[in-house]
Order: C-alpha cells, then sequence, then structure tokens
C-alpha cells in the first residue's frame, strides 16, 4: 500500500517506510522516558545517594551529549555506506545503546557511593551511543522527501510510535520492577525489559527503512566549525531549537516527579505510577490524527503554541491535586497528555522544515549538523528535567533511603513534590513559546525555495564494500 500523494509533487513514501521509520521511536521514547522517570528515584529510594548529588548524576552524563551529539551528526553527514549515510547507526548505535541501558541498572556494587558513581558512568557511555543513534534517525526525514505535508505525515506516524513506547516503556517498567521484588533485583530485571524495547526498535528501524528513496548526497561545509555557524544563521531553526530546549526541560520534569507525586500525592506508589502514564499517553495516541488536521488547517506554528498552552494549563491545573478526587487528577493528567502530544508532533515536523530551507538556501547537506544540534539541545533538556526536580526536592527537605520505597517525609518536601510536577514545568512550557518569534517559515515560502542541485561529497566516512566503489561518484548504493 502506498501514501496519498504528496503536495508539492513529490513522490509519496510508502506507508511501510513511514512505519519502519517510526519504529525506531520504541528506542528513542524508552531512553527518552525511562532514565527520566526512574533513575532519579533509584537513586535516591534504592542507592541511598542523597537528592541534590543524585540530581547531579542523572544531569551530567546527558550534559555531555551536548557535546557529542554535534560530532555524531557530522560523522554520518560524511558515511558512505552500502545501506546509506544514516541506517548503520540505526543497527550498531541502537544495538549498543540497548546493553549499555541494561549495564545502568546492573548495581554490581550494591548500594552507597560505588554505586552511584558507577550509574554514572555507565549512563554517560549510554548517552553517547544513543547520540550515535538518534542524530542520524532525527536526520533522515529531511533527506527522505522534499515535501512539506509529507514530512508532517511521517511526523505523524513517528509520534505515534513514541507514544506507544512512552506508554510501554514509562507504564510497564514500573511493573516489571515491582513483578521482580523491586529494589535492587527488580530493577536489574527492568532494565533488561527496556533494553529489549530498545533493540526491536533499532533492528525494525534499520529492516523497514531498506526500500526508502536514494539518499541525495551534497557538498557539505568542509569543517565542524563552518557548519555550525551555518546553522546559528538560521534564525528559524535557532528560534525552534530554544523553545523545544526549554518545554523539553518543561516536560523531563514531569517524567522525573511521576514516581514522588504517585508515592507523595496520590499515596499510591504501585498503581500511582501505571495509571498517570496511561492517563498521559492513552489519549495522545487518540488524538494525533487531530492534531495533524490542526496543522494542515492553522498551521504548525499556530499548531505547536495551541499545543503547548493545553499542555501548561494542565500541569497548572494539576496544583490543586491535593485537594481534588483521584479521578479529577487522572482527567488532568490526560489533557497534559493532549498537549504533549501536539506538542511533539509539531516541533518534530518543523525541524525538517528547517533544514530543507537551510539545504535551499545554501545548496548543501548538512541534516546531520542540524540534528545533531537539535538532538543534543534535547537531550540536554531532558536531562535538565530531572536535575531541576532533584534540586527542588533537596532545597525542601526531601529525604532519601535505600529500602527501595520512599521514607516518610515532611509537609514541605512533599509541597516540593507538588510544585515541581505542576507549576514549574508548566511555566517552563508557556513561557517558551515567546521564543519562538523570529520563527517565519510556512508552506507558502518552502515551496518557493530552489531545489539544491546535488554535488559530490568529499572526505566521507566509507562503510562496507559497495560503498567503496561509487565514493568517488557521490551517490551511495542500496
Amino acid at each position: 500500500m502506498t501514501a496519498p500523494p504528496s503536495g508539492s509533487g513529490a513522490p509519496a513514501l510508502p506507508r511501510k517506510v513511514h512505519a519502519g521509520y517510526a519504529l525506531g521511536s520504541l528506542a528513542t521514547g524508552a531512553f527518552g522516558t525511562v532514565p527520566g522517570l526512574l533513575l532519579l528515584p533509584y537513586l535516591t529510594d534504592t542507592l541511598g545517594v542523597a537528592a541534590g548529588v543524585a540530581a547531579l548524576l542523572v544531569l551530567l552524563p546527558k550534559a555531555w551529549d551536548v557535546l557529542v551529539n554535534p560530532v555524531a551528526g557530522r560523522i554520518s553527514d560524511r558515511t558512505r555506506s552500502r545501506w546509506g549515510a544514516r541506517r548503520p547507526y540505526l543497527l550498531v548505535g541502537g544495538l549498543a545503546l540497548a546493553v549499555l541501558f541494561g549495564s545502568i541498572f546492573a548495581a554490581p556494587f550494591g548500594a552507597g557511593s560505588a554505586a552511584g558513581a558507577y550509574v554514572a558512568v555507565a549512563f554517560l557511555a549510554t548517552a553517547t551511543a544513543f547520540a550515535f543513534f538518534q542524530v542520524p534517525y532525527v536526520a533522515m526525514p529531511a533527506e527522505l522527501t522534499s515535501d512539506y505535508a509529507e514530512r508532517t505525515r511521517m511526523m505523524t506516524w513517528r509520534i505515534a510510535v513514541l507514544a506507544l513506547a512512552i506508554l510501554v516503556s514509562g507504564a510497564v517498567a514500573p511493573l516489571v520492577r515491582d513483578a521482580a521484588g523491586g529494589g535492587l533485583s527488580g530493577h536489574r530485571w527492568m532494565g533488561l525489559f527496556v533494553a529489549a524495547l530498545i533493540a526491536l526498535g533499532a533492528v525494525g528501524a534499520f529492516l523497514g527503512t531498506r526500500s526508502a528513496p536514494q539518499q541525495v548526497v551534497t557538498e557539505s561545509e568542509p569543517s565542524l566549525r563552518a557548519q555550525l555557524a551555518v546553522a546559528g544563521r538560521n534564525r528559524p531553526f535557532r528560534a525552534l531549537l530554544l523553545c523545544f530546549v526549554v518545554q523539553s526541560a518543561g516536560v523531563a520534569t514531569i517524567l522525573a516527579g511521576v514516581q514522588y507525586f504517585a508515592d507523595q500525592i496520590l499515596r499510591d506508589p504501585k498503581t500511582g505510577p501505571t495509571l498517570l502514564f496511561l492517563c498521559f499517553v492513552g489519549p495522545a495516541l487518540v488524538v494525533m490524527p487531530l492534531w495533524s488536521r490542526v496543522g494542515a488547517r492553522l498551521g504548525k506554528l499556530a499548531g505547536l503554541v495551541i499545543a503547548s498552552l493545553i499542555l501548561a494549563g494542565g500541569g497548572l491545573a494539576l496544583v490543586a491535586a491535593p485537594l481534588l478526587p483521584a479521578a479529577v487528577i487522572y482527567l488532568l493528567v490526560a489533557l497534559i497528555g493532549v498537549g504533549y502530544a501536539g506538542q511533539q508532533v509539531f516541533a518534530l515536523a518543523m525541524l525538517p522544515d528547517c533544514i530543507a530551507y537551510d539545504t535551499a538556501r545554501t545548496g548543501r547537506r548538512q541534516a546531520g549538523v542540524f540534528t545533531g544540534l537539535w538532538t543534543a539541545g534535547e537531550t540536554f533538556g531532558l536531562a535538565l528535567g530531572p536535575g531541576i526536580y532533584g534540586l527542588v526536592l533537596a532545597l525542601t527537605g526531601y529525604v532519601s533511603s535505600t529500602t527501595g520505597t520512599s521514607a516518610a517525609q515532611s509537609d514541605t518536601a512533599r509541597l516540593g513534590v507538588l510544585l515541581g510536577f505542576t507549576i514549574l514545568p508548566a511555566l517552563l512550557i508557556a513561557l517558551a513559546t515567546l521564543l519562538l518569534r523570529p520563527y517565519n517559515l510556512t508552506e507558502a515560502l518552502l515551496t518557493t525555495l530552489p531545489t539544491p542541485t546535488p554535488l559530490s561529497a568529499d572526505h566521507g566516512v566509507v562503510v562496507g564494500t559497495k560503498a567503496a566503489n561509487h565514493h568517488e561518484e557521490g551517490t551511495t548504493s542500496p
């Protein structure tokens, strides 16, 4: 089955390519969700690490990606292989990510300071592997199609799978942990479960995109510094990136607080986290087609602002949770999920537009650098969230534990749990929309841009025997 014709006259991508590409979100969704959801509580309530120190252990390894992601993008930009420039990294980077993720929760040193240091090192290695999977993965849509609407359709498929990945990893992972007895043993089994999910997504994306169109190889800037300078001159990209980084920090703050909110506010540490995730992600799967229609009618920029305000509004209302029935709390979380779905769809659909705008303006293929900067910013935002939440816990006197369950907390600490889950992320997400004012890309503007002439690329990283034979031609072999 093939997709309907695209609006610009560009060939429509087969639906199997849409679905195959989207499978990669099983890996990105699992890695983006589980550390933000469970790693901070694992450190504070199982390994006994103080909340402030735990916040740093979660933040610093992911902050490393700010440096490594652009490097991963440049390397994938210059790769030539029989599988294309990006697909080798889906397989190799994805499988490395799966193995290293399982190692984070292996706990070879038990509890204590040595265990905390081990987690930091394992998390650093895992974040590096994630960079070499995520950056090429996010770069692919801008190279698979030149059609404005087709990129939105690709992102709709991808975010649908992303929502499913968040649901499965975020809701089921705590159940696996508890079913395996909690504590160190339960976290080990949970790590293996999520590692298997990541491997499934990586292999699925690699195989699912094997029939995708050949990617055009055009001349690239001669150095990473020059490429970063070009990205810095792209005003729409700068505006979108800054907004998305801040909003990612807000979303990650919510994720980091789920277990604490279930423990201290809902008083339901067993089923609370799973129900919160069902309410958060379930509506997102339902409203995804509606957000696509909103984008077609109002434009992607307006859709992103509307979705962000819905997300923030739900968070602000949730501050009244101690006074509300549980059913109302879960409905507000569902409203947050509706806004989150749209925020992700539109932001990720606008990124390829920024890349296409730069390609038409410069005639050079630099998708890897743009997505390297994007994923570095996103990863940093996702790392900031648990760091911010851990800092709030530390400032309000949260007491750590080595029992696998949270200790009794003061009223001040419980207030910190509530504010860090509601008002703080809501303000971050809402105020970030003001950063979008310089963004001016529309479908009308993008369709008037010239199509770049493919040029040969040199100094590529050659992978595989067929690639070497075609390297001088500036093409890739299937």
